[in-house]
């Protein structure tokens, strides 16, 4: 048994294939297993993983094409698994030499953890930095997110397999990507995320039963490179985030014995924010969505910066909100993601990015 399996799914993803192998070979931890997870790949990709495998017996290659979708697929990675601690590792991304060292420190130091992501540079298909990975940090800055956002960055992750599998047996429901296993929410009700948003599902969940944290350091190049599902099918991606966020809300209102808060007024999935029917005051939303936030994040900094940042997105007219941006600033500072958030809404009619429109029945076309 390794210490690390690496569960690194592929489907037709050779132009980038050796760099994101070569990154987990270059390891400074050696006590690892690459598991290559094939989803029917027709360009070379599970040849090439083969050659690898053929030079480093802790390389396997398994094929996987009928697996039904990328929950699937990793959930078939996941069955694989013997280890103590699953990595992810996407096929076009990039592992910086210690991430297994640093991560393997981060859980040692802490058994509670189940989650520790990181965060990264974003690059391009070339390679150069052309942005950052822009996650919460401290130790309770995932829960207190988890309901706005994918509050991990998927393939800068690392989960303890222990600790999932018994999350798994006192829920009665296997903890697995794309499926509920809080069990809150009637059968019928319960989500199903094959694809899109399956990380954000399983994060989220597991945000809300146990610890997680991200640490404040680089580990990881994550690519973009125009191919990514975020670019080719960004409407689809923001429905099914927000009915993760939606279910998420339900769930944890349900476990604490809370009232119910929509969370969609306050949703930066993508970095952008939804236009509902017209509404520019969310205020008496936002006080439903403090009180039950209160209950699901511990007191302390976090909170109080994720609360802050909520009320700075419940009113849309541009004076209101850029004042209160600006006093929010000055005193927590600025992250990316939340920069990048209010400058989306201020500038919405100017850039060239369709709005986000929310009805009744989904976001409109």
């Amino acid at each position: 048994m390794a210490t690390f399996d690496v569960l690194l799914p592929v489907k037709d993803g050779i132009a980038f294939l050796a760099e994101a192998l070569e990154s987990i070979v270059a390891q400074t931890y050696r006590d690892w297993r690459l598991i290559v997870l094939d989803h029917g790949s027709t360009d070379g990709s599970a040849e090439l993983a083969a050659d690898y495998a053929m030079r480093d017996a802790r390389i396997i290659v398994r094929a996987f094409p009928a697996a039904r979708g990328l929950s699937g697929l990793l959930n078939c990675g996941l069955d694989l698994c013997d280890c103590k601690y699953v990595l992810r590792q996407d096929a076009d991304d990039v592992s910086l030499p210690e991430r297994m060292a640093v991560l393997a420190r981060a859980f040692e130091a802490d058994p509670a953890l189940v989650v520790v992501g990181s965060l990264g540079d974003v690059i391009d298909a070339g390679g150069k930095t052309i942005g950052q990975i822009d996650m919460p940090t401290g130790p309770h800055g995932v829960i207190a997110s988890a309901l706005f956002r994918t509050p991990v960055c998927h393939p800068a992750a690392a989960l303890r397999l222990d600790a999932l599998q018994r999350l798994g047996q006192a829920s009665g429901l296997a903890v697995r990507y794309g499926d509920d296993f809080i069990g809150a929410l009637a059968p019928a009700r319960r989500l199903q995320v094959p694809a899109l948003a399956e990380d954000y599902f399983l994060f989220g969940q597991l945000a809300l039963l146990a610890p997680c944290v991200n640490l404040s350091r680089k580990l990881i190049q994550y690519r973009w490179h125009g191919a990514n599902v975020g670019a080719t099918r960004h409407h689809a991606q923001m429905q099914v985030a927000l009915d993760i966020s939606r279910s998420l809300a339900e769930s944890a209102a349900i476990v604490h014995g809370a009232a119910y808060a929509d969370p969609a007024p306050f949703c930066n999935h993508g970095e952008r924010l939804f236009e509902i029917e017209g509404q520019s005051d969310f205020s008496a939303s936002y006080q439903a969505l403090a009180t039950l936030l209160q209950q699901l994040a511990p007191a302390g900094l976090e909170l109080e910066r994720e609360l802050a940042f909520r009320r700075v997105l419940a009113r849309r007219d541009r004076a209101t909100m850029a004042s209160r941006f600006g006093v929010f600033a000055a005193r927590y500072g600025v992250r990316p993601a939340e920069q990048r958030t209010v400058r989306s809404w201020l500038l919405r009619g100017w850039q060239k990015q369709a709005l986000l429109r929310l009805t009744p029945n989904g976001l409109a076309q």
